[in-house]
């Protein structure tokens, strides 16, 4: 019996889940949108994914450093399964915390943006969670990703998982 509780214990699932190194901020009309990458480094089924995107700014008023949350909006929040790469959109449009703000008010404020993801995990029927955090210095302005793909001669899609991280810089 104790062996079947320490092998339920330490054989429990892991996400591995690959999150872009950067976000970046893309200047699309009528507002920019802020967005992050995430593939799944194993090749089980994940379902039912969920995300959701949070900042967190430091006030620094009367000599005290208080940290303020802020929810972030995801364009699409839920997925049904995640087959290759996800891209998480946020809309900086007015009723966005980040609207107007400059790269220097994000750095002054210590901006940090929190990232959780759960899903389940079809191989081991178990619910995956993950966490990731981007600070205000590894947001990239004015830029878009890249493709992170490429489709054979026999139209297979082939995900490059390093691919994820590239992006460049728009006008």
């Amino acid at each position: 019996m104790a062996t079947g509780l320490l092998y339920g214990r330490f054989s429990r699932p892991s996400a591995r889940i690959l999150f872009s190194r950067n976000m970046v901020v893309t200047p699309a009309e009528p507002f920019p949108k802020l967005m992050f990458r995430i593939v799944n480094q194993r090749s089980n089924m994940l379902m039912e994914m969920e995300s959701r995107m949070m900042l967190v700014l430091v006030d620094h008023t009367n000599d005290q450093h208080n940290r303020k949350y802020y929810s972030l909006k995801l364009e699409v929040a839920n997925i049904i399964f995640f087959p290759m790469n996800w891209t998480l959109v946020h809309v900086i449009n007015e009723e966005s915390p980040l609207y107007g703000k400059s790269t220097e008010e994000l750095s002054r404020q210590e901006a940090e943006i929190l990232i959780h993801v759960k899903g389940f995990d079809d191989t081991f029927s178990q619910i995956l969670h993950t966490s990731y955090s981007y600070q205000h210095d590894q947001i990239v302005w004015n830029a878009r990703f890249q493709r992170a793909y490429e489709t054979d001669e026999n139209g297979n899609i082939i995900m490059h998982l390093n691919e994820i991280h590239r992006y460049e810089t728009v006008i």
